[in-house]
């Protein structure tokens, strides 16, 4: 990994969405996660003196704890801010916010319900803002799907994902990460729940350059025909639970069950983020099965994370960016 200025200047301020990563950069992710997981001692202190602070709105289990034991892993510390009983921004402004943390801490990682949550802060924050999950992208998660396909399969850019059930945050971001490594992707969604357009727009643009293909569409089985894992996740996410009758309905046709796992090559992986409603997008039989990674999912979060934190926050080097001069 590149040290000193040059590597300042070569990662991006914040994560707040994949488009704030190049291509080489996402890649670059991933090889770091890898070299992480398998030499963990040789970067024992290498955020030391790092301090990152957590705000999430939302519950956590994977994500808080693979952001905290990351950090700790690597030297830093960390503090959590139960956001749970009230927005960020409630009680004052989230430029206020984000200049007094500014002062204080070197990270700051959200969980929020409304991405200009995360937006605004990073506008405001000379310190790297992670998105550890909005409304709009969850990209976290979906570098460290990425991250278990490439250590299951190897070249991503022979890879086919299917991705079955809901246009939302993390299937956001699976389609930025895909064109960004020069995969291939076919989403299946319920019309009138497809990714949105600003996002498919996106990640058309990167694929041009990388290659990627994209494939979206209605059907299910057509989407997992031959491909070499099928993802889904719940109908109704955070947020949404005075639709999810409505949504049952609707999505029932894109369960994940044995017959739709015919349909996908004979050594496809099932991938779910977590936590699943089991018996609504997924049965029993598929996410207990050998075929399952959902584990290995979670368990890439940590090296993943660690790798984002090294990166944004240049291990070792000086403190990352100037201080603002709010007064």
């Amino acid at each position: 990994m590149e040290t000193g200025a040059a590597a300042t200047a070569f990662w991006p301020h914040h994560l707040v969405s994949i488009r704030d990563f190049a291509p080489p950069e996402v890649r670059s992710v991933l090889d770091l996660a890898a070299l992480l997981k398998q030499r963990p001692a040789d970067f024992r202190g290498a955020l030391a003196g790092k301090q990152m602070v957590l705000f999430f709105e939302k519950p956590s289990l994977r994500t808080r704890l693979t952001f905290e034991a990351g950090m700790a892993s690597l030297g830093g510390v960390s503090f959590f801010v139960d956001q749970t009983a009230s927005r960020l921004g409630a009680r004052e402004s989230l430029s206020d916010i984000a200049h007094n943390l500014e002062r204080w801490v070197d990270v700051v990682v959200l969980r929020t319900f409304d991405h200009a949550t995360v937006e605004t802060m990073a506008a405001h924050a000379c310190i790297p803002v992670v998105n550890a999950l909005s409304n709009v992208e969850h990209p976290c998660q979906a570098l460290a799907d990425y991250f278990t396909l490439q250590e299951r399969f190897g070249d991503l850019r022979k890879l086919k994902l299917a991705y079955v059930g809901d246009g939302n945050n993390v299937s956001h971001s699976l389609l930025l990460t895909c064109a960004c490594l020069g995969s291939t992707i076919r989403m299946a969604t319920p019309p009138g729940y497809e990714p949105a357009p600003q996002v498919i727009a996106d990640a058309r643009e990167i694929a041009r350059e990388t290659g990627a293909r994209i494939e979206l569409g209605s059907d299910p089985e057509a989407a997992v025909h031959g491909a070499d894992a099928v993802y889904t996740d719940v109908w109704a996410s955070m947020g949404q639970e005075k639709e999810a009758e409505e949504r049952a309905a609707v999505f029932a046709p894109y369960q994940v069950n044995e017959d739709l796992m015919h349909a996908a090559a004979e050594h496809a992986v099932f991938m779910h983020c977590l936590p699943a409603h089991r018996g609504a997008e997924v049965t029993d039989a598929v996410i207990d099965s050998p075929r399952a990674v959902v584990f290995d999912q979670a368990e890439s979060r940590l090296h993943v994370q660690k790798a984002i934190l090294l990166l944004l926050l240049g291990g070792g080097m000086s403190r990352f960016p100037r201080r603002s001069a709010h007064a």
